[in-house]
């Protein structure tokens, strides 16, 4: 028997995994499909950067777990799998190997994915689409011209061409939510701490790193973080997660809620006019659920948030690529970095140690402000961005100068990463597409450690306005 791309097609992850331990198929049939349609589409939206042929080798074992048999890929950032190469998108790491799986990753393979490869990222994840100049850009499934976000690109593309129902993604900025708005998928950036970063890293990206996965259903998204949550050994903080696993509390209907929304930037700046539509109509769903939604949202300096977490995350930067040059025993070659990334490395290298330490009252002093809006408010509801996915060269890191790119990303994407600051969760949803075809996202955020909520949530959307059988047309 063969599975065929429709009936394979047909699956969340989760319904993969419940169909193969029916054998109803078998886990050969599942690779077969997954790689047979990777090698018709992926000439396309080169979306998957890397594939493991031992894992190939061993894909039809007998692992066991709630996914057992099931193909997953892992970004090319920040997460470490045992004889795969880590390049962060970057020629400066191209050949980096590493021996041991990141703790995310070892309870990945437990939960009994099948770890196929790796998928694309921008260079050092900095940019909201992904176009390294080390494997090219990552064009959207949905219309080829346009990008499939970032920094979780390749997984996004990955999942809405069809390759396989979820990939993993990492998140400083917006990087789970943005690829999930462009790409018609459920991205959710877990509570600060829920996921563990170890053992190569004691807190993700100063605190402003999460990692989870996207996701064609809100069961995935879920199931997987059941998989996946809690401490690892020596972590400095974690959030606990619930007695209660996530994908049973889907079960249940959230409690009537105090919904804020909001179709402007947090400075007041207007939104495109389809991104306002996809607002007013998650409005109109609230509200025929019987939440209670008004219009308003934060008060805060999202220039000075902005500022003080630019400035960490480009210490951060500077640091990691001192480390590697340290590793090579020399400097990075002119051709081995784009060109607004060594613009990036060269301003986190003239920060002072005072001036890093300033930057961490200024993050407070926000974050508090933020928080406050959330004692009268259950769940905020923005654009997840503020205009439908951008042509690819939009965003381009080795034409751009430094303002430029920056100013083009705050167009783009302005309303994710201060709840990356905060640690909230916060998830986008795939609840409108544009006139033209084009997936838009609808982003939702709850109180820190209320993910339990938000899936609640998000799963009752999805029953009222489902989007499973909306499909790439590729």
């Amino acid at each position: 028997m063969t599975i065929t791309f429709n009936e394979y097609r047909a699956f969340d992850a989760m319904g993969l995994a419940q169909s193969l331990r029916r054998r109803d198929v078998s886990r050969k049939e599942v690779l077969d499909a997954a790689l047979s349609r990777l090698q018709a589409v992926n000439p396309q939206v080169n979306a998957v950067t890397y594939l493991h042929q031992p894992a190939l080798d061993q894909a039809p074992g007998e692992s066991q777990g709630a996914f057992a048999g099931v193909p997953y890929l892992i970004k090319d950032l920040h997460a470490p799998v045992a004889g795969m190469p880590l390049t962060h998108g970057s020629r400066l790491f191209a050949g980096d190997m590493h021996d041991f799986d990141s703790e995310t990753v070892a309870r990945l393979r437990r939960a009994g994915f099948v770890i196929l490869g790796r998928t694309a990222s921008p260079e050092f994840g900095m940019s909201a689409s992904t176009e390294p100049a080390l494997t090219g850009p990552t064009r959207n499934p949905w219309n080829l011209a346009h990008t499939a976000g970032g920094s979780s690109g390749g997984a996004g593309a990955a999942v809405a061409s069809g390759i396989l129902p979820a990939a993993h993604a990492t998140d400083s900025g917006g990087s789970i939510r943005i690829p999930a708005a462009c790409n018609g998928l459920v991205g959710l950036k877990p509570t600060r701490g829920l996921l563990a970063t170890g053992p190569h890293r004691g807190e993700a990206s100063h605190g402003l790193g999460h990692e989870h996965a996207v996701t064609r259903s809100v069961r995935d998204c879920a199931a997987i973080l059941d998989a996946t949550a809690g401490p690892d050994v020596g972590a400095p903080y974690f959030t606990a997660k619930p007695a209660e696993s996530y994908l049973q509390a889907l079960s249940r209907a959230p409690k009537r809620l105090r919904v804020a929304f909001t179709t402007k930037t947090f400075s007041g700046q207007p939104v495109d006019a389809e991104c306002q539509v996809a607002v007013e109509g998650a409005v109109r769903l609230l509200q025929g659920m019987g939440h209670d939604v008004s219009e308003g949202s934060p008060v805060f300096d999202g220039a000075a948030l902005g500022d003080a977490c630019g400035t960490l995350l480009l210490t951060g930067l500077a640091a990691n690529v001192a480390a590697r040059e340290a590793q090579l025993g020399r400097g990075a070659r002119a051709d081995e970095l784009e060109g607004v990334t060594r613009a990036a490395i060269e301003l986190g290298r003239k920060v002072t140690g005072l001036q890093y330490a300033s930057r961490f009252p200024v993050i407070n002093r926000e974050v508090r402000r933020i928080a406050r809006f959330f004692e009268n408010v259950d769940v905020l509801v923005t654009p997840t961005l503020a205009t439908p996915p951008i042509a690819l060269g939009r965003l381009s890191t080795q034409t751009m100068t430094m303002e430029q790119f920056h100013a083009a990303m705050m167009a783009f994407c302005p309303f994710t990463g201060a709840f990356n600051a905060t640690g909230q969760p916060a998830i986008s949803l795939p609840l409108h597409w544009s006139a033209s075809g084009l997936p838009l996202g609808v982003q939702f955020v709850g109180r820190f450690g209320e993910d339990t909520l938000l899936l609640q949530l998000a799963a009752q959307l999805e029953l009222a306005a489902p989007w499973f059988g909306r499909t790439a047309p590729l």
